[in-house]
């Protein structure tokens, strides 16, 4: 019954047929069968036709109060929908792992909120398994990692390259032997270190000392163990844990030798009292991406997030 509630409402402000058909830019007599057919669904009278100029009658009064109130929530989602496509509002949601969290989205998105204010941003803190899962039911537009996702399930968009590197409390005698190999942190900061002439560390001289590794899903662990494996040895794991920097951090407490992405020693504060040695780049060499659900729908406020990770 409120299909056509324009055409009654301009003979309201009108008072007059005739004006409203004007100004519709339809004929008369198709301006009064369009009212004539919505007041036959109401089953009572809009207008009093016997008054000039045309007034409303008390089942009219209520029509137009709700034709108001109707077209008042429609101009307020059109003006949603402008805000949106302007990116004024909206809403993104994002995943990531503990390393990513603290210091891969925080600048991404100080970015996106000096253009857009408006948008709402939420982080999600996670594992991989976990924030995966959640990206396939919808829950996440984006979770930023550097594992390799399944390509039929989610779409990729690439941020940076990264490598893990090595680290080795100073304390330990091996790295008296080893000095031609090791780099420093400002190396790392500048990815000089990944220059051809920079040698690769043989890992087969820490095989006897103790590392700090991440849990077996997680793909730091997984090429730790390939390259220790490829280098002769397996190593003696003293803890495995969920999260990059917790293992860099009990590293650098002396306790033991652990595998970090430049990635990480790029982000935190330096710390005192670590050796950093360069590992072979074609297994240490990894890509951290953005990944999205395949073929889902690309928000607004999403295609704005992608330009700043490009």
């Amino acid at each position: 019954m409120f299909s056509g509630k324009e055409y009654v409402y301009e003979v309201y402000k009108e008072k007059s047929f005739s004006k409203a058909a004007n100004n519709l830019y339809i004929s008369q007599p198709s301006l009064s069968s369009t009212i004539k057919r919505i007041e036959n669904k109401i089953g009572m009278p809009i207008f009093d036709r016997s008054t000039t100029p045309v007034g409303l009658t008390e089942c009219g009064l209520k029509y137009i109060q709700a034709a108001e109130s109707i077209m008042a929530i429609e101009q307020d989602f059109h003006n949603y929908l402008d805000d949106a496509r302007n990116l004024q509002t909206g809403t993104l949601t994002i995943g990531g792992s503990n390393l990513f969290t603290s210091y891969v989205i925080p600048p991404l998105i100080s970015g996106l909120h000096q253009q857009y204010p408006g948008i709402n941003v939420t982080i999600i803190e996670d594992n991989t398994s976990n924030l995966e899962s959640q990206l396939l039911l919808g829950s996440l537009d984006f979770i930023v990692d550097n594992s390799t996702l399944c390509e039929s399930k989610f779409d990729s968009f690439l941020y940076r390259e990264e490598h893990l590197m090595i680290a080795v409390p100073q304390k330990y005698e091996v790295n008296k032997d080893l000095q031609e190999y090791q780099v420093t942190l400002e190396q790392i900061r500048l990815n000089a270190c990944q220059d051809p002439h920079v040698p690769v560390v043989p890992l087969l001289a820490f095989k006897d000392y103790p590392f700090i590794m991440l849990k077996p899903n997680n793909d730091t662990m997984q090429r730790g163990i390939h390259l220790c494996k490829t280098n002769g040895f397996k190593p003696d794991i003293l803890f495995e844990l969920d999260q990059q920097s917790t293992a860099y951090h009990i590293a650098c407490s002396g306790m033991g030798i652990c595998f970090v992405s430049d990635t990480l020693l790029c982000k935190s504060p330096a710390l005192k009292d670590m050796v950093y040695y360069k590992l072979d780049e074609e297994k240490s060499k990894r890509n951290i991406c953005f990944f999205c659900k395949k073929n889902r729908y690309i928000t607004f406020a999403m295609s704005e997030f992608l330009k700043l990770i490009s």
